[in-house]
């Protein structure tokens, strides 16, 4: 019997779900799912600047897992950028943070920008 996969912590949800080709008129059904926990190591490493040890820590998992995690998310969003096709972000195996992470209070946990912007948990 295979061992359960371990939910990863996921800061929040993207505002944004849906991205791609301006020309596109919303009706191709050739779109590529990026998961939820890939859309967050994408954030984590490459828009924060964490490292994948950094990121293992902060979404609770392996550094492998990251790496594996991140290496599929590139692919989508090479695929998605250099091909056309629609990228939508949904699904996977994930857990919000409560905001008490070791990074949470440095900035890069968007869980507590969300609620200064808005006055409210995002």
């Amino acid at each position: 019997m295979p061992r359960p996969r371990k939910w990863r912590r996921v800061c929040c949800l993207p505002d944004n779900t849906d991205f791609g080709p301006l020309n596109s008129n919303g009706e191709n059904k050739d779109f590529i799912i990026m998961t939820v926990d890939e859309y967050e190591t994408i954030r984590l490493i490459d828009l924060e600047g964490l490292t994948q040890e950094e990121c293992s820590i902060q979404m609770n998992i392996a550094r492998t897992t990251v790496q594996r995690i991140y290496n599929e998310a590139r692919i989508k969003l090479a695929d998605s950028l250099v091909n056309g096709r629609i990228l939508k972000i949904e699904g996977g195996d994930y857990e919000l943070c409560h905001g008490a992470g070791k990074y949470c209070g440095r900035g890069r946990c968007c869980r507590g920008r969300r609620e200064d912007r808005s006055g409210k948990e995002g």
